[in-house]
């Protein structure tokens, strides 16, 4: 593997863990959030909501503009905007104020989910594209592993506050990173045809484009059930199983690293066994694991150890969906990357958004809420991959 291709796949990666990277720090903040501001479990869910609806509509403005104006800056915007608003979440006096911050964090944080992903789809296609986007999200992986455990001891030694002041450090890092090591992939006169017009046009294109849009939803369904553990789990497993914020980040990256370790292999099985053909067999394994999770839940086996092992193994097999989809979403659509790749986040991060909100309406302090929305969402997944990857697509994406 050449030296440019891995110099890429880091470069992209640390630019993407971004945003990832100020939500998992933040986790096992949650409940002393609301202890600190006085607010309710609901109300400081609303926090990370708000940074998941904004983090999603947010992608469907930098993705044409980044066809337009080129890669490079509207990521200098969103890393700035990001940077302003995590010292405004740091100082934040209640609960109103950091659930506003935490929007307007998230719309610069968006600039570092979609763009790397059309920057992706710029230097490469198929079997490389694959490839490339396994090795940004085992770069993008060093968030969810290791920013929960980061952040918990940020809490013990200097207070949740502590996490911002952190996320903004790594926004200047990501800033200098971008000056020094990422070239333009879009030069000038590959954006002349680029304006607001053809960007409507674009979304229209992909509105209509039931391919594309199965495939979205495939790999949004298997996100948002990672988006409802999320956005749960440190109340489950800390408040419900009696874990440490510290024993809570050591769950957490383990599942995490089992999504990331697995997504590896996506590159080589996809090259052997063709991109459709992964995409099906780890659609099932995913589903049929987290069905079997909620089977257990539901006739009162409650184990945080069965828990844990199922939710390990069945994000195992979410990490060949997730960058598959991807992949394939994109691949008819090289001239409007940035533009499908904005439509793609903005639909996935606001199905997220929705599932978090729908499970949070049922939360009762046990883990069954978030086991339900998981195991839902993995069996919607399975039902839009038979419906989207029928033998008539078939012959061009082997």
């Amino acid at each position: 593997m050449n030296t440019p291709f891995l110099k890429n796949a880091l470069v992209l990666g640390l630019l993407s863990a971004i945003g990832p990277f100020a939500i998992d720090m933040y986790l096992p903040a949650l409940p002393s959030i609301g202890q600190t501001l006085g607010a309710s479990t609901s109300g400081v869910q609303a926090s990370l909501m708000a940074f998941f609806i904004s983090l999603g509509i947010g992608q469907i403005i930098y993705g044409p503009i980044s066809d337009m104006m080129g890669r490079k800056l509207p990521l200098y915007f969103g890393l700035i905007l990001f940077a302003v608003c995590s010292v405004g979440c740091a100082l934040a006096p209640d609960i109103q104020t950091l659930i506003v911050l935490r929007f307007l964090q998230g719309l610069g944080a968006s600039a570092g989910m979609v763009i790397p992903r059309a920057v992706v789809r710029d230097l490469h296609t198929g079997h490389d594209a694959a490839r490339l986007m396994s090795l940004l999200m085992l770069v993008f992986s060093v968030s969810p592993i290791l920013a929960p455990l980061a952040g918990s001891f940020l809490i013990e030694w200097a207070g949740w506050r502590s996490v911002f002041w952190a996320v903004t450090v790594a926004a200047v890092m990501a800033l200098v990173l971008l000056a020094t090591s990422q070239e333009e992939t879009r030069p000038p006169e590959q954006r002349v045809d680029s304006s607001v017009r053809s960007a409507l046009q674009g979304y229209g294109l992909l509105l209509r484009d039931r391919h594309f849009l199965g495939l979205v939803f495939i790999g949004a369904f298997g996100i948002s059930s990672f988006f409802a553990y999320l956005a749960n789990s440190s109340f489950v497993l800390i408040d419900h199983y009696g874990l440490t914020p510290r024993q809570y980040s050591i769950a957490f990256a383990a599942n995490a690293a089992a999504f990331i370790g697995v997504s590896q292999f996506t590159g080589r099985l996809s090259a052997r066994f063709g991109l459709v053909p992964v995409v099906k067999v780890a659609v099932v394994g995913y589903a049929l694991v987290m069905s079997l999770l909620l089977a257990i839940n539901l006739i009162g086996i409650d184990r945080l150890d069965v828990m844990l092992v199922m939710l390990f193994v069945g994000y195992g097999f979410l990490g060949l969906v997730v960058p598959t989809t991807s992949v394939l979403a994109l691949e008819e659509h090289g001239a409007i990357a940035g533009t499908a790749s904005a439509l793609m986040g903005t639909l996935q991060f606001v199905t997220g958004a929705l599932v978090m909100a729908f499970v949070g309406l049922f939360v009762d302090g046990s883990a069954r809420p978030m086991v339900v929305g998981i195991a839902v969402c993995s069996l919607v997944a399975l039902a839009m991959s038979w419906i989207t990857l029928s033998k008539a697509r078939l012959h061009g994406n082997k």
